[in-house]
């Protein structure tokens, strides 16, 4: 009889385990889709009809997978925010060499908004908002940005090296940093026409970045 029963029972579990991954897929299908089309027409021009034509599914996959719209766009910066603390931690550093260190997760900061755009885009659009959406997010205090810790370890080494000042704050240097970096790619569009010059170009950005590493190396260090 156990013999008997051993194979409807390995077949029901590929079953539910093939429809476990096809609802997975459905929904990151969506998620990307939605990222997209929220960046480019903002929270309220988003409309859900939009996004499901844009993931080839249907209105009614949205609200079966996330419930509504605002839920949608929420988990939209969620996992904008998971992506980029995943990338956060991936990053190798020596805490030992301090200033080498601290130059590492400047490039990482400003180039990781270079390369997601629409991270940029999406932020901006929620700011506009006042933070309304994010703010019923569970998980937000979740994605609390790993790289204020990264920079405490590194201030504390440099302090101890004698190389940085000790009444610095992680999250302050770390504000700095993120600062400089997304008011230049949030605004680098109007900023462009304003000073007649191009700041979208690799050769601004590596200018712009080399601005900022000297900016806050002449905070960070000692007299």
């Amino acid at each position: 009889m156990a013999t008997r029963t051993a194979e409807p029972l390995a077949e029901s579990t590929r079953r539910v385990g093939v429809r476990e991954q096809s609802a997975q897929a459905t929904k990151e299908k969506i998620l990307r889709a939605a990222t997209k089309v929220f960046a480019k027409y903002g929270y309220d021009g988003g409309s859900v009809e939009k996004i499901s034509r844009a993931a080839k599914s249907y209105d009614r996959m949205i609200y079966y997978y996330f419930g509504s719209k605002e839920a949608l766009f929420i988990a939209v910066i969620e996992e904008m925010y998971r992506k980029m603390n995943e990338a956060e931690l991936a990053l190798t550093l020596d805490v030992a060499k301090p200033e080498q260190a601290l130059r590492v997760v400047i490039g990482f900061v400003l180039g990781y908004y270079r390369a997601n755009p629409e991270f940029v885009t999406l932020l901006n659009t929620e700011n506009l908002h006042k933070g309304r959406h994010i703010a019923k997010s569970s998980r937000a205090r979740d994605y609390s940005s790993p790289a204020v810790g990264i920079i405490e370890q590194i201030l504390a080494q440099g302090v101890l090296q004698k190389k940085f000042r000790a009444e610095l704050t992680a999250r302050d240097v770390y504000l700095l940093i993120a600062a400089t970096g997304y008011f230049y790619m949030s605004n680098r569009h109007t900023l462009s026409v304003f000073l007649g010059e191009r700041l979208d170009t690799a050769e601004q950005y590596t200018h712009w970045e080399q601005f900022v590493v000297d900016t806050v190396f002449r905070t960070v260090r000692t007299p």
